[in-house]
């Protein structure tokens, strides 16, 4: 197979990678093979022989919402970091779906364009952020994206404006819709001083360094937070801060991260996961829904 794909001439081929590599948890067993297009054309040449051939397949980000097992992920990845165009038109991005989210928060607010701003501590792509509907600090994609450029799954390429995109806390139309792969997205920011976004970033990265522990592997808040209520909370009144299975805690700092301390596995990870689920339904019958994407 892998070398098949490489035959296929659609872009560059690493086989047998760690998932540990690809993932900010840095855990998970080994995949087939991931494939980083060059271009449109190329991916559905890649996805059309994955499909013909009925091999398993994901669209890979930064992996900092995926957990995937121990195990071999029979399957291949699929990397958008080609997809890397980036047009500004006064307010208005054009951005490919591989490109990463930080980087351009920090570049449109260098440049005096402001909504992006709670996306600075988001380490994630643009593609991945539109399909997550990531957000922080009361905002998230929904408020910005206009339209995005989507591959259906009869490979045509097409657009989906915001109504289509049904964005709603952490949910989005390409959740729902997994073969649907978001390719480009247009943003529509608002015109401020450069001066005072930059302010607020480094006073939101202050905040974060304080009540987060970003010095160890994690995948960010690990649970949506249940209607008028907090999830850190909700872990907190269970005693769990400090709490590990294997080398995954949950975080001192904030009860919604758990974090990999001490060469965790994925099977840490999750028991944890599921562990504090089981908890929080028992003691306030309350189901927290997981944030993260568990990849089997």
């Amino acid at each position: 197979m892998i070398e098949n794909l490489k035959k296929l001439k659609v872009g560059k081929v690493i086989s047998n990678p760690k998932m540990s590599d690809y993932t900010t948890y840095k855990v998970g067993g080994n995949a087939l093979a991931i494939v980083y297009p060059t271009n449109v054309d190329n991916l559905i040449k890649l996805l059309k022989y994955l499909n013909e051939n009925k091999i398993k397949h994901k669209i890979l980000g930064n992996g900092s919402n995926l957990i995937f097992s121990d195990n071999l992920y029979e399957g291949v990845l699929i990397k958008l970091d080609e997809f890397n165009k980036l047009e500004i038109n006064g307010t208005v991005i054009t951005v490919g779906a591989g490109y990463n989210l930080i980087k351009l928060c920090m570049k449109a607010a260098r440049l005096g364009l402001a909504g992006l701003e709670f996306a600075s501590g988001i380490p994630g792509t643009v593609g991945g952020a539109v399909f997550m509907n990531a957000g922080a600090y009361k905002s998230d994609m929904g408020y910005i994206v206009s339209e995005i450029k989507a591959l259906t799954p009869d490979y045509q390429v097409i657009t989906l404006y915001n109504k289509d995109l049904d964005f709603h806390y952490r949910n989005s139309f390409l959740q729902k819709n997994p073969d649907y792969i978001c390719l480009e997205a247009k943003l529509v920011l608002k015109q401020g001083d450069a001066e005072t976004i930059m302010e607020v970033i480094a006073d939101r990265k202050q905040r974060r360094l304080l009540t987060q522990p970003l010095e160890y592997p994690s995948a960010g808040s690990v649970f949506r937070n249940p209607e008028n209520d907090f999830a850190g909370r909700l872990i907190e009144g269970l005693g769990y801060k400090g709490k590990n299975i294997g080398g995954a805690y949950v975080s001192e700092k904030h009860a919604n991260f758990i974090i990999n301390k001490n060469n965790a596995t994925a099977s840490d990870v999750r028991n944890l996961i599921k562990e504090i689920q089981k908890k929080v339904k028992e003691k306030y019958n309350i189901n927290l829904i997981v944030e993260q994407e568990f990849v089997d």
